[in-house]
């Protein structure tokens, strides 16, 4: 028993001067950097990662060699092994990023891996010097950037008109099972760290995710302690090399973070990465310290699960060599206050719940972004299901005291889209729309929304109408009968009254009964038709859309209308029109239509109003 105490204190003795004679985790401040022409194969140094918690450790490194031309034209990498704890961990997502000592000097970034199923930790290092010029970029934006609006210009455009995000989505989902190119060097990926969404959500939104490149993890209270876009005190002494950063798309009660390493810091500039995030090029994104949890070990997928812990600045640029960032520095972020309510059937509330989140700025992914939290929140109640309607009202607070209403109902229809999709991708509609003009970028100050859950499909279909007499004068009123057939249950009939106009031309016209669609649908396309339209433009135009929870009625004489920018001009002679199309550029296109709809009035209904019905009159 004596010899075996002893064996233990000695044990613990080798154990804390093996520890001592580990070298520190590096510090930030300058650092001698070793040039990529100076690097030889079978040299040997070190790299540095977080594993666990947030304490970079040592991983020895070996290189193998150089591989030419790895990012373009004289671009180079490094190829390397890495030992160590790596042999059992393999190249994880993650660890893009982490700095490689050679001799005490700066090699690179670990940035690549050596596809799947390597049975060795091989890996790619970006070098420093590429890392270092990311600064000098000017504000161009790159070509091959990653952001969902890009596979809607590679596809068949259905993110140009409304309901184009979720069209995209289903696109992405559909092609999510084809064979993935293969290849010898690949970006190790930079893990999207979701908390506070469900499971079925990342199903939904993984497929476009994946087309992306992004790996999708699902971890728990990764924004817990993230609160807006402000530093939180002590950010001048973060971010060390080798420790985790990432970058915040969301945070709050939801949040949504990038992982990696940081490859250097100079006390006040942050490089990591060593690849792209989304290269996005100049942005504004917050930057915030990491935590890791544990790093999963395979050989098909290795990842680290982790955490952003605080905001300590923002990202500024994201390139093909790495991203880079500013401590202290801030990033607007939109803030979301999202109330979500059940009703009974007695259209009383049962349950509620409130969400607080901050959504980063950006023209390509806010839009995503606000879709993907809306139906993560509805997808959290109970009552989620295929026999329920959703009814959304709220408004986008921006500057100059600028408003947008917002006001629809969803139901699941003929499709097998469900209502929950339908409404986020009208909701992220609404903010393409705003965010894709060229002329300038919408300053959004806030949004406010509440959804309502409804128990039961309430969709109705205009089915027909009746006129009292269809002979009249102008200045006649004439009693109109519209019946609509909803979902289940007895049919809807309302009763109104048209006045018809004392200035309307004799002959023959109609009255329309239409849904929102039929109105709104003219001026979209010429909305969409004019790239030059500005934010104040773009904000009447949303505001000018009818709600599908009313039914509308209209005169329509033919008498062409004009759609110029946000303005609608009604029964224009033939020769303003002929005058007006021909002082028009070719990129400024002026759409018409031989027909002018005079809104009349708007019936409310607690249902979503679908379809059309025109009763034709002769005035005498």
């Amino acid at each position: 028993m004596k010899y075996l105490s002893a064996a233990i204190l000695f044990g613990f003795a080798v154990s804390a001067l093996a520890s001592d004679s580990l070298p520190a985790p590096p510090k930030a401040g300058k650092v001698a950097i070793m040039r990529l022409d100076d690097v030889k194969p079978g040299m040997k140094g070190v790299a540095w990662t977080v594993f666990e918690g947030a304490r970079p450790e040592a991983v020895p490194i070996e290189i193998i060699g150089r591989l030419k031309d790895q990012w373009g034209p004289k671009q180079d990498i490094l190829v390397a092994k890495m030992l160590g704890k790596a042999i059992r961990t393999n190249v994880a997502a993650g660890m893009s990023g982490s700095p490689v000592y050679i001799d005490g000097k700066l090699v690179g970034a670990v940035a690549l891996r050596l596809s799947v199923f390597s049975p060795d930790a091989i890996c790619g290092i970006t070098p420093i010097e590429e890392m270092l010029e990311i600064n000098d970029i000017d504000a161009s934006r790159p070509e091959e950037s990653r952001s969902p609006a890009k596979l809607v210009a590679a596809g068949s455009g259905a993110g140009q008109n409304p309901g184009g995000l979720v069209g995209q989505l289903v696109a992405a989902g559909a092609s999510a099972g084809l064979p993935i190119e293969s290849q010898s060097m690949v970006p190790i990926e930079s893990p999207l760290l979701f908390s506070g969404f469900s499971q079925s959500t990342l199903a939904q939104f993984g497929p476009l995710l994946r087309e992306l490149g992004i790996a999708a993890v699902e971890v728990g209270g990764a924004g817990a302690d993230l609160k807006g876009s402000q530093p939180a005190p002590g950010w001048e002494h973060s971010l060390n090399p080798g420790e985790a950063v990432a970058g915040v798309l969301v945070d709050g009660d939801k949040s949504i973070t990038g992982l990696g390493t940081v490859t250097y810091n100079d006390g006040k500039r942050v490089l990591a990465f060593g690849h792209p995030f989304f290269n996005l090029g100049p942005i504004d994104m917050p930057m915030a310290k990491g935590e890791v949890l544990m790093t999963l070990a395979s050989s098909y997928q290795p990842s680290k699960l982790a955490n952003a812990t605080e905001i300590v600045g923002a990202l500024h640029q994201d390139r093909h060599s790495g991203i880079e960032g500013q401590l202290g520095a801030t990033s607007p972020m939109i803030p979301v206050e999202m109330k979500v309510r059940a009703l009974d059937d007695k259209g009383q509330p049962e349950r509620e719940k409130d969400f607080h989140f901050h959504i980063f700025v950006h023209q390509k992914w806010t839009p995503y972004l606000m879709m993907l939290t809306l139906y993560s929140s509805l997808s959290e109640l109970n009552e989620f299901a295929d026999e329920a309607t959703y009814r959304l009202s709220g408004n986008v607070e921006m500057s100059g005291n600028q408003r947008i209403a917002l006001s629809t109902m969803q139901a699941s229809g003929e499709m097998p889209m469900p209502a929950p999709m339908l409404l986020a991708g009208w909701f992220g509609d609404k903010f393409s729309r705003l965010y894709l003009n060229n002329v300038a970028t919408p300053e959004v100050k806030r949004v406010n929304i509440t959804v309502e859950l409804l128990p039961e499909r309430r969709v109705a279909a205009i089915e027909n109408a009746w006129a009292e007499r269809t002979e009249v004068e102008a200045g006649d009123r004439v009693a109109v009968k519209v019946f609509l057939r909803p979902y289940r249950g007895e049919p809807l009939e309302r009763d109104l009254t048209v006045r018809i106009p004392e200035a309307l031309p004799k002959g023959d016209h109609r009255i329309l009964l239409s849904d929102a669609d039929t109105l709104n649908r003219m001026q979209s396309i010429a909305g969409m038709m004019n790239r030059f339209i500005d934010v104040s433009q773009t904000v009447s135009l949303l505001n000018q859309e009818r709600s599908n929870n009313k039914l509308y009625v209209s005169l329509v004489e033919s008498a062409p209308t004009a759609y110029d920018n946000d303005k609608t001009l009604p029964a224009l002679p033939g020769s303003i029109l002929n005058v007006m199309q021909a002082s028009r550029g070719a990129n400024r296109p002026l759409v018409t239509s031989p027909e002018t709809a005079t809104e009349q009035a708007a019936l409310p209904f607690d249902y979503v109003v679908t379809g059309s019905y025109s009763l034709r009159i002769h005035v005498k």
